[in-house]
Parts: structure tokens; sequence; C-alpha cells
């Protein structure tokens, strides 16, 4: 007698986002996922998503391109949703997705604001479904290794640093959808920024801090819709004297650097986004001493580095089919993880504070609740 085939989630994808296309193989080789269906407003761009997918990496079965979001809704074989649409267009499809009793995995920033977030949790918790973002790095191998060292290896924390940004150029502040404040009135910060505070969250344990400031470098000149920023930095003040700053950009040569600094050591991370072409991930644990001996003096370096077998690109065991095996694990065993839309929205509820600050000339602002 055979054994009964596992269960696995069956996925629909909400918009034929260029950022989707990263997902399909995800999708994938998640191991207990199966994509069912691409839904667009124009049934012949889902078509032509899938078709150009399908020709890199074909899925078993070819999914089936649908001219609506409803359509999706409607489906009783489709469990979950994954929405990459653009975050002015977001809430309400989460709700409505929820509402027909679909778990939901979205595009970050989670929302327009937190009051938006906290809306769409709410409806996700009414219907019993789950909620996540899409931060891959929450879910990859390395950063349990790295919350592993931080944890025994760096004393106690005393500040964390990032930067993610990448050179773009006039054309997209013109035309790209990430420029445009009606669809992504958070700019880079929404797009790049919430990576650099979802890091420092991460690495102090997902508590608040106590307040933030914020300053917008550049930010978009268009006059039919409001500015977003284009570069951005911050602050934040968590209890103990923590420190944590960042830095977000469209106009900066392309960057993924973190560093979380203790009072023993170092860990250092090169792509923490997005992990550098390879079959391995890698981090750097550093101890540097001075050593003074009358007119000489040496700064050694004490660096250690470390790698996880995990490979980037999409590939089976990557941090991108981890996260939809976590998701899908969690629509399969019918529990749901409160931490996922805990951590969201203390996301959002920290980028909106650097916002007022940057709007406010920099003044320093609390996190609300």
């Amino acid at each position: 007698m055979k054994d009964a085939a596992p269960k696995t989630c069956r996925w629909a994808i909400l918009g034929a986002a260029f950022i989707a296309h990263k997902n399909w193989q995800a999708i994938r080789d998640a191991g207990n996922a199966t994509l069912v269906a691409v839904a667009s407003r124009d049934v012949r761009r889902a078509q032509a998503f899938i078709d150009e997918c399908q020709a890199q990496v074909p899925h078993p079965v070819k999914p089936e391109a649908l001219g609506s979001y409803e359509q999706v809704l409607a489906r009783p074989d489709i469990d979950a949703v994954y929405l990459p649409l653009p975050t002015g267009l977001r809430k309400q499809w989460v709700i409505r997705a929820a509402e027909a009793g679909k778990h939901v995995l979205v595009e970050k920033p989670a929302g327009g604001d937190a009051a938006e977030v906290a809306e769409m949790i709410a409806a996700c918790e009414r219907h019993r479904v789950q909620f996540m973002d899409g931060v891959m790095f929450m879910h990859a191998r390395r950063f349990q290794k790295l919350r592993a060292l931080l944890d025994t290896e760096l004393g106690s924390l005393r500040h964390i640093a990032s930067q993610f940004s990448f050179l773009s150029d006039e054309e997209f502040a013109r035309t790209n959808i990430r420029a445009h404040g009606a669809l992504e009135p958070l700019g880079c910060l929404g797009d790049l920024g919430w990576y650099c505070l979802r890091f420092a969250l991460w690495a102090m344990g997902e508590i608040s801090p106590l307040r933030v400031t914020g300053r917008i470098h550049a930010e978009t000149q268009q006059s039919a819709a409001p500015p977003v920023p284009l570069a951005f930095s911050g602050t934040l003040e968590f209890a103990g004297g923590v420190g944590a700053s960042y830095h977000c950009s469209f106009n900066a040569m392309n960057a993924q650097w973190a560093i979380v600094s203790g009072t023993k050591g170092l860990l250092q991370i090169s792509d923490f986004v997005l992990p550098f072409s390879g079959t391995q991930t890698r981090y750097n644990l550093t101890r540097s001493e001075f050593a003074i001996n009358v007119c000489q003096a040496d700064y050694r370096e004490g660096r250690q580095a470390g790698q996880i077998d995990e490979p980037s690109n999409n590939a089976s065991g990557s941090q991108e089919s981890a996260l939809f095996a976590d998701f899908s694990d969690l629509v399969i065993t019918g529990r749901r993880d409160p931490r996922w839309p805990r951590i969201s929205l203390l996301t959002q509820q920290v980028l909106d504070a650097c916002l007022r600050s940057a709007r406010n000339g920099g003044a320093p602002v609390s996190v609300e609740f």
C-alpha cells in the first residue's frame, strides 16, 4: 500500500509584480508548497508572467492564469496568498483575503502606516489566518547561527549599524513605482529601511526602542504626487544605553552591510539582506586588540570568518525557500504564530516614528503603540 502524498500548502500570487519573479522558485523549492495560480487584473499579463517564469524554473504543474484577484479569493483549492501589490493598494486585499479564509504573506513595508497594519492584522486574527511579511533573512540558517553568537560571544550590546542602498538613475525617480507617492508613499524608507530597522529589532530581541530620529537627505520632486524619501538615515535609542543607526538610499552605491557591536566583539555581515552569490552564506566575528610596546602600536584584527551551507539565488535551502517553507508549515499544521504579525507591526511603528522625526526637523520621537 502506497503512503499518502504529503500535504502541501496551496499558494496563489496576487499581482504579477517584478518582485514576485523571485518567489516563483522559492515556492517550488519550499518542499511543502505548490503554486496553483497567478492573478492579475489583466489575464494576459498573468499568463505572460507564468510563461516567462515557467520557461526558466518549471513547476511540476503549470500554475493557472487568472484575470482578477476576486477569482483567487473564491477558489477553495487555494490556502494562502502572496501579495506583492503596491503598499498603497495592499490593505484592502489583505482584509479581503482574510475574510475569504486565505493566509496572507505580504511584501514590505507591511502597510502605509501602523494603523493600516493593525487593521490588517486584526482582520487576519478575526478570521484565524496567519499574517507575515516577506523579510527573508528572518528565516535564514545564517541568522540562527548569528543569534547564537550574538547571545553568547558579544558580551553586552552597545550599537547596531546598517546600510541598505542601491544606485538608481534619474529615470528611476521619474517612473519607478518605489518613487511614486501614491503607490509607495514611504519610498526608500519602506523599501530598504524596513530591512535595516528589522535587523536592529532582531538584534535587540524584538523589543521596541524608546526614541528614534530620522533625516531625509533627498526626496522626489514630482508635482503630481506627494514626495517620498530617496535617501534617509536614522537612529534608535533602546533601554540600557544601546543605540542603532542606519542609512537607506536609492542614490548610493550597492550596500547591504550590518554590524552588531558588543563589549567583547563584533558581528559583521556584508550582505545581510540578499546573500552574495554562492553555495554558502558568510559572517565575521571580530575581536580586535591594541598591543602597545613603548614606541610600537599594533592594531590586531582578530577576525574569525564563519560560513553556513546555505545557498543564495533562490536555490533549494536558501532563505527564500525557507520563508515559504516556514509559512506553509504553519498552514499545514493549523498553527498560527503571533510573533510574525507582532514584529511586522513593531517595525512599522518604528518606521512611522522615524518618518515623523524627519518631517519635524530630526527631533527625537517616541515610538507609539
